[in-house]
């Protein structure tokens, strides 16, 4: 067993489930606290509601316990992401871009002592992305209506969208390799950093094909940094469900070669709370600079 700094015990091992049903185990702390049991209540019951509308599991993460076994503390908060890659693929058809934004995520956190919930709505993908298209925005809201429903608990809201512009908080660079290639060297790159996890990928454009259609080649990149993530969400824990776990779209350019977009995590935290830290624009700054050295 563990012992917190107050001297209570905690559990040892912590459970991190991707998709397919893999899972792994990492030596951590429990946090012991009634929110963060509500939290998990939320999410637990979020994710029983996707399995039976047979919505897929791509990745959950618990925030808060991975920062604390880093030797970071933050407020309670976990993320899901869940796929319908039927959906995935109108919206993609509609703006590639949007993959940024895509699968559907529902995160819970601690909110002034209680467990709120907050998820990305259509109207999110609508303003940020430009998709005009009413069918595939109803359906991607109805489509996640019944996991808020099983979330009722914690009131969950939209994330805010009255601040939205097209491309906001989006960071963009280009590549002259193709997708593969791209995508190999940022995976490199991520992966050999110490504190970083990495939590898988995304291929649309082949599960638009499993569904018999076509989308230029694109990959959704997922992973994370417990301890630099942990300190950036101390005070902004609803982040976590647009800038942790870090995305990163890459893309076939019309033009040749690839684009690379990933969020600017001081824009999303002024989205969320009016307001940024110095730990969003290093953090910015860290990861321009190590994906723009890997493509080179």
């Amino acid at each position: 067993m563990l012992v917190d700094k107050k001297g209570l015990f905690m559990a040892r091992f912590l459970q991190i489930t991707f998709a397919a049903g893999t899972s792994i185990f990492l030596a951590t702390a429990s946090l012991g606290q009634s929110v963060q049991q509500a939290v998990d209540s939320v999410i637990e019951a979020a994710k029983t509601a996707a399995a039976e509308e047979q919505l897929e599991p791509v990745v959950e993460i618990d925030h808060a316990r991975l920062a604390a076994a880093a030797g970071v503390e933050m407020p309670s908060s976990r993320v899901a992401l869940l796929s319908d890659p039927e959906i995935n693929t109108q919206l993609l058809s509609s703006n590639i871009r949007s993959g940024l934004d895509l699968p559907f995520r529902v995160l819970s956190f601690d909110e002034n002592g209680k467990a709120s919930a907050v998820f990305t709505s259509s109207e999110f993908l609508k303003a940020r992305h430009g998709i005009t298209d009413t069918d595939i925005l109803g359906k991607f809201d109805d489509r996640l209506a019944p996991v808020l429903q099983a979330m009722s608990e914690s009131g969950p809201r939209p994330v805010q969208t009255s601040a939205l512009t097209p491309d906001y908080g989006i960071i963009e660079l280009a590549s002259s390799h193709g997708v593969p290639e791209t995508v190999a060297k940022l995976k490199e790159a991520i992966t050999a950093q110490a504190d970083t996890v990495w939590f898988g990928e995304v291929d649309y454009a082949a599960q638009a094909q499993q569904l018999g259609s076509e989308l230029v080649p694109a990959v959704l990149l997922l992973f994370g940094g417990p301890a630099p993530g942990g300190v950036a969400m101390a005070n902004f824990p609803s982040i976590g469900i647009d800038a942790f776990c870090q995305k990163i779209l890459v893309y076939a350019s019309p033009d040749g070669g690839s684009v690379v977009i990933f969020n600017d995590i001081a824009a999303l935290a002024v989205l969320h709370y009016g307001t940024s830290a110095p730990p969003h624009a290093a953090l910015n700054e860290r990861l321009t600079a190590t994906f723009s050295a890997a493509i080179e």
